[in-house]
């Protein structure tokens, strides 16, 4: 369990544990780049029915990492540009991208300055992938960004950990630890990562933070987008709780007859 964080920005903090993980991450069997340089498309099957066809769109994709979601959409089809405020990460995703030989452009910058570095350019598509929004303080800040990077009749897609996920038990995940609204942020200290626990690290410090279910959604509804579904899923691609079964999609799910919390949530909300 974490600590309580104080009011300041943990930026600095998590910008040096994400550039140490970088190659890490390149090296993981969770990545599993062999994998993935015979066949580009890690997405999950849900995200890609409910984003639908992209053939030709122009999608950002925010939080990029190493680029592999950012790639399968180039794999797909959308014309893509990448944003992450690490810079190794940004390099492995330009090598990746050169390897497999799709077009893609990636940049450096912080999420909340991803308006002004692009300068006016706007996007059919904004999505933001899994593990995204605990790292960002202000959500209101985030859903106003994405509304100026949006093309008028474009869309934010949203995929990611329901926040019922931070208070439960890591464990079994059947009960409650902590209160749902009165979280963070939170300083974590741990050694490795989620790709490879064991992986020995120097910086190993990140400040977290905690939002609604509700937040999120009137942080959206703030920046003037109109919601076209919010849905909640049973899986997630990552085993949260010790309790959880793998499936044959790749994604782990609570056993069969066992009452079921949230784990993933998609939002797709556009822009008149």
């Amino acid at each position: 369990m974490g600590e309580r964080a104080g009011p300041g920005d943990g930026a600095v903090a998590n910008r040096a544990w994400w550039d140490e993980r970088v190659p890490i991450h390149l090296a993981s069997d969770y990545y599993d780049l062999d994998e993935f340089l015979a066949e580009p498309d890690v997405l999950r099957a849900f995200e890609t029915d409910e984003v639908g066809d992209v053939t030709g769109a122009r999608l950002l994709h925010l939080q990029c990492h190493i680029g592999l979601d950012t790639l399968s959409w180039a794999h797909r089809g959308a014309t893509v540009t990448g944003l992450d405020f690490s810079a190794p990460a940004v390099d492995a995703a330009e090598a990746l991208a050169a390897e497999l030989t799709l077009p893609a452009r990636f940049l450096t910058a912080d999420v909340y300055d991803a308006a002004d570095v692009l300068t006016g350019e706007t996007f059919d598509i904004v999505y933001t992938g899994i593990g995204a929004l605990n790292w960002l303080p202000d959500i209101a800040r985030w859903a106003g960004v994405v509304a100026r990077l949006l093309a008028p009749g474009g869309f934010l897609y949203l995929a990611e950990t329901h926040p019922v996920q931070d208070v439960l038990d890591d464990e079994s995940g059947s009960t409650f630890d902590l209160d749902y609204f009165d979280i963070g942020p939170i300083v974590w200290e741990e050694e490795g990562s989620y790709a490879d626990p064991d992986a020995e690290t120097d910086a190993n410090v990140t400040v977290e933070y905690h939002h609604t279910l509700g937040s999120v959604v009137s942080a959206v509804a703030g920046a003037g987008l109109r919601l076209e579904f919010l849905h909640e899923h049973d899986c997630v691609p990552s085993q949260r709780f010790d309790t959880l079964v793998h499936g044959d999609d790749g994604l782990y799910r609570f056993p069969p007859g066992t009452p079921r919390a949230p784990l993933l949530y998609s939002l797709r909300a556009s822009k008149s």
